[in-house]
């Protein structure tokens, strides 16, 4: 299914549908601040595996991030953090950011690991929020675009419905979105760095 959403008007029935879909442990494609992203419901063990799977990657081993619609939650899935972290965070977020934390247990289950990090994401996109919104817990997710690669049909959600359509059961056109991936930002370490360069530019 093809569906396009407003995001300055949201239809919710098909943000509904599309949560639907991430509850039966099946794959969706939908738009962020930065490039679109396959994303499933992280509670959804289904979803996860084939998440994985097509990415090519056995489950404990694939590096997903999770996109929250809040920092409300965010302890259930990374240890504690502290302060200067927390307001670097709450500067940046929502935003095209991805942050490195330290993950927790709960993460580990999650994926059948013993991961010891977690990428967070909190996307400025309105539609991406009512979908994790909707759904009542974060979504697990990777961008359309390969390491090495953005072609220009990442952008374009009609491209990539002709792409992608006999391999995901939903796709949402949010609008054109972004060439450019997220700004990586490792907090892990005594000091956060920039592991890799995107959309997001951090204030000097």
């Amino acid at each position: 299914m093809f569906v396009e959403i407003n995001p300055y008007n949201i239809d919710q029935r098909l943000i509904h549908q599309a949560v639907d879909e991430l509850k039966l442990g099946k794959i969706i494609i939908f738009p962020t601040d930065t490039v679109y992203a396959f994303g499933c419901d992280l509670m959804n063990k289904k979803g996860l595996l084939e998440l994985a799977k097509m990415k090519g990657e056995k489950l404990n081993k694939v590096n997903f991030s999770i996109i929250c619609c809040d920092l409300s939650n965010l302890s259930d899935y990374t240890r504690q953090i502290d302060r200067p972290t927390f307001k670097l965070l709450k500067q940046y977020l929502p935003g095209p950011f991805t942050f490195i934390l330290p993950a927790s247990n709960e993460v580990s289950k999650i994926f059948d690991s013993n991961k010891k990090e977690i990428g967070i994401r909190i996307p400025d996109n309105n539609i991406t929020i009512e979908l994790v919104k909707a759904l009542g817990n974060p979504i697990a997710s990777t961008s359309l675009h390969n390491d090495d690669e953005i072609l220009e049909y990442f952008a374009d959600p009609y491209a990539i419905y002709e792409k992608y359509d006999d391999q995901v059961p939903f796709i949402i056109d949010g609008g054109f979105g972004h060439l450019e991936v997220s700004t990586i930002i490792n907090c892990v370490e005594d000091e956060p760095f920039v592991v890799r360069e995107g959309l997001g530019k951090l204030n000097s």
